[in-house]
């Protein structure tokens, strides 16, 4: 384990974690067992795997994706190279959609739900909503469709398309919420970390990283009811345009709220028509 934590520290943030969590895979064990059994010495077959998978990390590859794992909202949810991986910052958006006061059957809209760690955290939460959850990828949907099934969360349709546009004739939504992508093109941090293996379709968008927002709120109203919220994720130095984005499309109470990092996360605010 020692020699796996050096290895790593070139291409890791944290490289014990990492380490933890590969030899933990390998294992078929959670990390607590780790600990609780640290004179545990792994077979020659198992060390191969582990070193291996260690190699793997320090050429670059998400963890995420050499586990095919990761927790979000305390629901373990499978990941690949198809999606994005959930980063804890996303679940400041679930807290603020189960504060807002919805109806015990609200209609839920998620766009662009990836693995579907939104959709399925809410309806972990609020089982008698009805969500729908969108992606334009096909390989996104079927690992959401794969993560509902496993965590038997039943309440959730899965849509093919891009954005709003599968949803033509459809009953309006109570709450529309996404993690667009949201950064600039050019961003040299595309090429940088964990973003340079996940789908480039999902972190960036147009010059100035907007242009999947601007969508969104544009056509938010076609799809709202009264008095409905639209809530989005972005990049913290973005919250003054979203903003504006939203007041100028006729949205009321437009908010901001920050991540545990005081990071101006996510933006919002309600359909006045």
């Amino acid at each position: 384990m020692r020699n796996a934590v050096e290895r790593l520290r070139p291409a890791s943030t944290d490289p014990t974690l990492d380490a933890q969590v590969l030899l933990a895979h390998v294992l078929g064990r959670d990390r607590g067992w780790l600990y609780a059994w640290p004179e545990y010495v792994p077979d020659e077959a198992t060390c191969r795997r582990f070193q291996h998978l260690v190699a793997e990390r320090c050429a670059g590859r998400p963890v995420a994706h050499l586990v095919g794992a990761r927790e979000f909202w305390s629901l373990p949810l499978r990941v690949d190279q198809h999606t994005l991986i959930p980063r804890p910052e996303t679940e400041r958006l679930v807290e603020v959609a189960l504060d807002l006061d919805l109806p015990d059957d609200a209609r839920v809209l998620d766009l662009g739900t990836g693995s579907g760690a939104i959709a399925l955290a809410l309806a972990s939460e609020r089982p008698r909503w009805e969500i729908v959850a969108v992606d334009a990828s096909t390989q996104a949907l079927a690992i959401a469709r794969a993560n509902a099934a496993r965590l038997q969360l039943t309440s959730v349709e899965f849509v093919g398309g891009n954005w709003f546009a599968p949803l033509a004739g459809r009953a309006r939504f109570d709450l529309v919420v996404s993690n667009p992508p949201y950064i600039a093109d050019t961003d040299p941090h595309l090429q940088q970390g964990d973003v340079r293996f996940e789908p480039r379709s999902a972190l960036a968008s147009g010059a100035d990283g907007l242009d999947a927002i601007r969508t969104i709120i544009a056509d938010a109203g076609d799809h709202l009811s009264a008095g409905g919220w639209l809530w989005l994720e972005h990049g913290f130095e973005q919250a003054g345009a979203v903003i504006d984005l939203l007041q100028a499309a006729g949205f009321g109470d437009a908010a901001t709220h920050h991540d545990l990092a005081g990071h101006a996360r996510l933006s919002g605010g309600r359909w006045q028509p």
